[in-house]
């Protein structure tokens, strides 16, 4: 039983992503159940063994996107500088790798086809990814790391904006890599405080 339990469970992982994959590139009015067995080589009745219903599907969607997002936060045990790049590095590659949930999070209009209690939990995980950008820029500017001489609330919005751009890189994997960094260290040399030593949050993050 657990053994099914388990594959159903992968399955299920299998039909989020695919829905997500149909979501970035066509959009979330051409998710449908037809549309989703096309895209993982199933029958539409396959698909309802595994969800009753296509909000069951928008459902679980949403909760692929919060897992996906939830793993992207660092270990509070790191620098606030480290701690804050790790999380740029590791949330812009996930979300790279699944541009439905940039798609989902950013556009209105996906947000209103979701259910309701979708809608609102992605506008949580908004909210939390916010408030941890945030409290890494505070606690950065109070032990010397983060410049203080500019607000939380004007860096803020420049680190999202740095995750959203390297996700929507359509570089080569290697290129895109190469790229990622000399973005990540620009952005770094913007954030540091003049006072902290230029190799404090590379050497503590390794």
């Amino acid at each position: 039983m657990g053994d099914l339990r388990r594959a159903s469970e992968i399955r299920q992982v299998e039909l989020t992503d695919a829905a997500l994959h149909i979501i970035a590139t066509k959009g979330i009015a051409a998710l449908s159940t037809r549309s989703l067995a096309e895209q993982v080589g199933l029958s539409s009745g396959a698909i309802f063994r595994h969800f009753a219903t296509l909000d069951a599907l928008l459902e679980a969607v949403v909760g692929r996107v919060e897992a996906v997002l939830e793993a992207t936060y660092p270990p509070a045990t790191l620098p606030p500088l480290a701690r804050l790049e790790r999380f740029i590095e590791v949330r812009s590659a996930a979300v790279g790798q699944q541009l439905g949930i940039l798609r989902l999070v950013l556009s209105e209009q996906f947000l209103l086809a979701l259910p309701k209690s979708g809608s609102e939990r992605l506008a949580a995980c908004v909210d939390s990814t916010r408030a941890f950008v945030a409290r890494c820029l505070r606690e950065g500017q109070r032990v010397g790391e983060v410049r203080a001489d500019l607000s939380v609330e004007a860096l803020a919005p420049i680190v999202m904006g740095t995750v959203q751009m390297l996700a929507l890189s359509t570089a080569s994997a290697k290129r895109r890599a190469i790229e990622a960094e000399s973005v990540r260290d620009a952005l770094l040399v913007l954030l540091r405080s003049p006072d902290a030593p230029t190799s404090q949050s590379r050497k503590r993050s390794k």
